[in-house]
């Protein structure tokens, strides 16, 4: 597949071309990566431009946007997300809605109410969520690039399964006006690309203050991609405490990340961290909470699917029975639950004071190194139903939650395989609006790594 970079030089005519080849692959390799191959119709398309597929909460202008959720279904958007607007601007066009879990919530995709995505390198195994969608389009080649959005991980942890590159910008870099919310302290939109030149050019698309949204940051901005640098020497601090949970694949491919850094002439320390699992409780805790008050609006009343005929309080009850999935109930349950009279103190309140422990030891490690170095997973991409609890699914994301609580920006990026040839994803994790800092560090790594399909 062509890159984004070399994709933005064609002429008018080779875009239309590559569109027009590009609709073909799409019908040949199902495997669910989009929407449309799951419901059997025409990829969605709008503009000219160089195509860009969309996850399935990105509103896209008379495109039919569902968050893969039965109570969505015949939503059809009557306006554009500011990340789209953005897009055109640059000459870009959406392009396919790709499959996602439910309203962002799960690390496999398999809570879409289409169908699971097939991951492209082994079908038998999970493309990662809750962006599954984008990240197995990319890395199948039936996408230049894709946007995903990130609650938890929820782009890197995909990209790191199917072997791409995924990143998360802080938090307010990215308009979030137009997508619909998940956590909204913890969302972010972000680029999923074949390599990280290709992520650069599509943040710096993106990205930007946007006055539609209020959490977004009115601060000065650059672009990152004319001054992209490989050749820096950075300090970057490992933790170790995070890296000791891993698979020996995981680790494996850690070592040979650090030892080809060192190699380059960067500085490694070491570093450890608040226990993974107080991080969990934590993000889980917040994310549910705020997702509980966002999910409130999809009552049958304004928009997506109505069910019940027997009143106000019958209309409540079957549109939100029939409309959320098992995962999407589960969690706002929990997040009412923690937000109750009694239990917000315990729970809500302990939590926000542990997130801001989080990121104080961020601050504290990037008062000496320049980037952290983490796992992005503690295993390769598991196969489809070895997720046996809710809980075990949640521990999938236990080194990319905290980067959301904090608001730091990170990227995914493949490094190595494990013994059945899937790949070994790492994370960069940057100081907020360093993404400058955080591009160079994951080019020189790329380069250092030469990974190959």
């Amino acid at each position: 597949m062509i890159t984004l970079k070399k994709a933005l030089t064609l002429a008018s005519d080779d875009i239309k071309k590559l569109r027009d080849d590009l609709s073909l692959k799409i019908k040949e390799n199902n495997i669910g990566a989009y929407v449309e191959q799951l419901v059997s119709t025409d990829i969605s398309k709008s503009g000219i431009g160089i195509p860009i597929a969309i996850k399935d909460n990105i509103n896209v202008k008379n495109w039919e946007i569902t968050c893969s959720s039965n109570i969505l279904k015949g939503y059809i958007s009557p306006y554009n997300a500011t990340v789209i607007n953005n897009l055109e601007k640059a000459g870009l066009s959406p392009f396919g809605r790709t499959n996602m879990d439910e309203f962002a919530m799960g690390s496999s995709t398999e809570s879409s109410c289409y169908g699971r995505t097939l991951n492209p390198l082994d079908n038998t195994k999970v493309p990662g969520g809750s962006s599954g969608g984008s990240a197995a389009a990319v890395a199948a080649g039936i996408a230049i690039a894709a946007l995903g959005t990130d609650t938890g991980g929820s782009i890197r942890q995909p990209a790191a399964y199917c072997g791409c590159v995924g990143m998360k910008p802080t938090y307010g870099r990215v308009s979030r006006y137009g997508i619909t919310a998940y956590s909204s302290s913890l969302d972010q939109c972000g680029p999923i690309t074949q390599n990280v030149e290709d992520a650069a050019i599509l943040y710096d698309i993106i990205s930007g203050y946007d006055p539609m949204d209020s959490t977004s940051a009115n601060i000065d901005y650059e672009a990152v991609t004319p001054k992209l640098n490989s050749n820096r020497k950075l300090t970057i601090a490992v933790i170790d405490n995070f890296v000791e949970q891993a698979s020996p694949a995981i680790k494996k491919g850690f070592a040979k990340a650090v030892k080809a850094l060192e190699e380059a002439g960067h500085k490694i320390i070491h570093k450890n961290m608040l226990d993974t699992q107080k991080i969990v409780s934590t993000y889980y805790i917040v994310a549910t909470a705020e997702a509980s008050a966002n999910l409130a609006r999809f009552d049958g009343v304004r928009y997506g699917n109505r069910k019940g005929d027997s009143g106000l309080k019958d209309m409540y009850v079957q549109t939100k029975s029939q409309g959320f999935g098992s995962e999407v109930q589960k969690r706002i349950m929990l997040g009412s639950f923690v937000l109750s009279s009694g239990y917000y103190d315990a729970y809500y309140i302990k939590a926000q004071k542990v997130r801001h422990l989080i990121k104080d030891e961020y601050s504290a490690i990037f008062n000496e190194a320049d980037l952290i170095l983490s796992p992005v997973a503690p295993t390769t991409a598991p196969k489809f139903g070895s997720f046996k609890t809710s809980l075990e699914m949640y521990l999938s994301d236990i080194y990319t939650i905290s980067v959301n609580l904090a608001g730091l920006p990170a990227i995914s990026l493949p490094v190595d395989k494990d013994e059945d040839g899937m790949p070994v994803g790492l994370q960069f994790i940057a100081n907020a609006y360093n993404e400058q800092t955080l591009f160079d560090g994951a080019l020189s790594l790329e380069k250092a790594i030469n990974y190959t399909k």
